[in-house]
């Protein structure tokens, strides 16, 4: 008798303990979703991404875009440090263009007008604006950035090799949020054509459908130069088009474009830095000090979109690619609807075209609080 009380003992006592295992598999935290951040600079985006609870950053790509890569590679690494994560890995990426070059940009300019924006190609602006005049470098001058230089490294692993192994390692689970020109990702996609389809998703800040003016200052006016008369055009595109339009062309299983459509009603402002600035706990107000106001909020709207589609209040389904032919058009974005798309690899996409403005900058000053 006392022998079977304990075999039963015993066999509720293993019945409970699968229970509870059961029990806590299912009240587990879900999995954190994955990303890798490929961009020309370090700002608010990484810092909302880094400062997600749910989220692993696999990683940062730099790409030359807004600086050259040697300078944009320091940025990244020194902005980890003031945010306190620098277990995150930095990977330097494409230092030029597929095609496109400084001297190939001025040529193109005698023949079809100055560009508002040159990125690192960048040596004064055509007219007086509020913006600080961006310094002049050269793509392997040596970096000294304002305000120090990082002590960490980048990793020796180069950008696009990178993407492609992480997407191998973990098949079906990364976003790429690419913010900058799309150089390591068609450099990723030509070296494996398994690429794309390995990664989740690809959500990008770049080109232009219809933008207008919506704030009513100097410095939005000064944003609004260029596509008063040249609507499709945007930077991130027009400094690597050949990229772009691989990019556009290789088969993501689903693809979220932030146009510059939905940024001309963002702007940080000098009271929007305060408010991130009494957010931010120590170290991170560093980082936030050193913001300079004025500028639309453009890859934060991406970071946030992915974050929270909710946020999203206009969308179109579209098929784009971008202009590779070097005429006067070069760079500019194209577009169709599902009818009218020639068919010659270009992907349907996700349009984002506005967004809950106040709810964004909420999100921004949470996570930005969240920053360890």
């Amino acid at each position: 008798m006392l022998l079977r009380i304990k075999h039963g003992l015993a066999r509720f006592v293993t019945a409970a303990g699968l229970l509870l295992v059961v029990a806590s598999a299912a009240h587990a935290a879900p999995e954190r979703r994955k990303v890798i951040i490929d961009d020309d600079g370090f700002g608010l985006m990484q810092v909302m991404l880094l400062s997600s609870p749910d989220v692993e950053v696999l990683g940062l790509t730099t790409v030359s875009g807004n600086a050259w890569a040697n300078r944009v590679t320091a940025q990244a690494l020194r902005g980890l440090e003031w945010i306190g994560r620098t277990d995150v890995p930095v990977v330097a990426g494409a230092t030029f263009p597929l095609l496109n070059s400084e001297a190939g940009t001025e040529r193109w300019e005698q023949a079809h007008g100055p560009l508002v924006f040159k990125g690192a190609f960048m040596k004064r602006w055509v007219e007086d604006t509020q913006q600080t005049p961006p310094p002049y470098h050269g793509p392997f001058d040596p970096v000294d950035l304002p305000g120090g230089n990082p002590t960490t490294h980048a990793t020796d692993e180069i950008a696009a090799n990178f993407l492609i192994r992480m997407v191998h390692k973990y098949p079906g689970q990364i976003t790429i949020v690419a913010c900058g020109p799309m150089t390591n990702l068609a450099l990723a996609q030509r070296l494996d054509p398994a690429f794309a389809g390995l990664a989740k998703e690809l959500v990008y800040m770049g080109g232009s459908l219809a933008p207008r003016q919506v704030l009513n200052n100097r410095a939005a006016a000064d944003f609004a130069r260029e596509f008063v008369n040249n609507p499709r055009r945007e930077f991130n595109i027009r400094f690597d088009p050949e990229a772009a339009s691989i990019m556009a062309r290789s088969p993501w299983r689903r693809i979220t474009m932030v146009p510059v459509d939905p940024s001309t009603a963002t702007q940080l402002r000098p009271a929007l830095i305060a408010r991130l600035g009494q957010a931010a706990r120590t170290g991170v107000d560093r980082f936030i000090k050193q913001l300079e106001p004025g500028f639309p909020l453009w890859d934060e709207i991406a970071a946030a979109v992915w974050l929270d589609p909710a946020i999203v209040k206009t969308q179109s389904r579209l098929w784009i690619d971008f202009e590779s032919q070097q005429g006067a058009g070069y760079g500019d974005t194209l577009s169709w609807d599902d009818a009218y798309h020639p068919g010659l690899g270009e992907q349907a996409q996700d349009v984002v075209l506005a967004i809950d403005v106040p709810g964004m900058e909420a999100m921004l000053t949470r996570l930005v609080g969240k920053a360890r």
